[in-house]
């Protein structure tokens, strides 16, 4: 059943949602749709009020472990986290209040995919793959997708296609996919990947970039079959978008449930 799942972006210590394809190490290249006054533990304790699951909270960059500690502690056991997520510190936030820890970067070693560090992750967390989200987070490279790493800079040489979710999906409890050429653009999912992630996984995924308004979340529901959620960041009013509200999307996720 489609649903919508709400983030929480880090950057610098800060609640923020970004144009995904700027972020670099360059901060000039940064392109930033809002600033959030307040702290990341409001939007904690926001998704806890409504029963949000789900939700992931994602560092990009150094200096946002106070924050992220922050949000765990808002929500004991409630929120996946990402970003900087290693085989030395997956148990740590574990422990520190994350019900899951997504590690992307982590994977790829030179930009190539290290079946050993996925192996060494997983042992950390004493083998529950319960515990492990794996994001694919990917840019296009032609008719392919790629998944990309080092703040979505870097193609790596892992397509994103049926025969590598088939291999990774032993290995984790779901997957978090961002549309890094989308992401924070507004303009619209990536409609093939959406479909074709709906054909492709048999656990649990969200597709993350582009959504703009209430009808992307009947957008997603009809091309995956009703079998890939969908995060809307930059839109919603509660990160200064005027796409839709946060209530409609709560309302939205409750007709689910009654359907």
């Amino acid at each position: 059943m489609t649903r919508f799942r709400p983030c929480i972006d880090l950057h610098s210590g800060q609640v923020k949602q970004i144009v995904g394809g700027t972020l670099s190490n360059t901060s000039s290249d940064l392109r930033t749709n809002h600033v959030s006054k307040l702290p990341a533990s409001y939007f904690a304790n926001l998704y806890k009020e409504h029963t949000l699951n789900g939700a992931h909270v994602i560092m990009l960059g150094p200096g946002n472990e106070a924050a992220a500690q922050e949000t765990m502690a808002a929500w004991p056991g409630g929120l996946q986290l990402g970003g900087g997520i290693t085989a030395d510190n997956a148990k740590e936030w574990i422990e520190r209040g994350a019900k899951k820890v997504i590690v992307t970067s982590y994977l790829f070693v030179e930009a190539r995919f290290s079946h050993d560090r996925l192996k060494a992750v997983l042992e950390a967390l004493c083998k529950d793959t319960e515990k492990l989200v794996v994001d694919l987070s990917c840019r296009r490279a032609g008719s392919r997708w790629m998944v990309a790493t080092n703040k979505w800079q870097t193609l790596t040489d892992m397509e994103v296609n049926h025969e590598v979710i088939k291999f990774l999906e032993p290995y984790c409890s779901e997957f978090l996919i961002h549309a890094a050429d989308n992401e924070g653009l507004q303009n619209g999912i990536d409609e093939e990947l959406v479909s074709k992630l709906g054909e492709w996984c048999t656990k649990p995924v969200t597709y993350a970039g582009g959504g703009r308004h209430l009808d992307d979340l009947d957008l997603v529901k009809r091309l995956s079959h009703g079998k890939v959620d969908l995060t809307i960041g930059s839109a919603l009013d509660i990160f200064g978008g005027s796409g839709l509200r946060f209530d409609e999307c709560i309302k939205w996720n409750e007709e689910q449930i009654r359907r």
